[in-house]
């Protein structure tokens, strides 16, 4: 049996409402930036599909743990966590750098 190089990918419920607001919000903007901003926030989580340890450890995280990620991309940033054991990746929230910073 081959074993899977990648991680599957899912989407916590609070990050595909947060992607929502962001595409609609630029909808109102352009025609292009929703495209634009969806693609590359796509193609970057299909990056870490491979390799989840590409982006930084997440310094926004109360309580420090390497198991939380992010990236920023188009101003936005992308919070994940890796689950090594069972070879999953939980995208878990997009922010705007703009927007103060939450803990969690």
């Amino acid at each position: 049996m081959v074993k899977s190089l990648f991680y599957r990918i899912i989407w916590d419920r609070n990050a595909l409402d947060n992607m929502k607001e962001i595409l609609t919000y630029l909808e109102k903007q352009s025609n292009q930036a929703p495209k634009i901003v969806k693609r590359g926030i796509i193609e970057k989580i299909d990056l870490i599909k491979s390799n989840p340890l590409i982006s930084e450890s997440d310094k926004l995280k109360d309580l420090p743990n390497k198991d939380f990620r992010a990236f920023v991309i188009y101003s936005y940033r992308v919070t994940y966590q890796i689950k090594d054991d069972i070879k999953e990746i939980r995208i878990v929230r997009i922010r705007h750098t703009s927007r103060e910073p939450l803990g969690y």
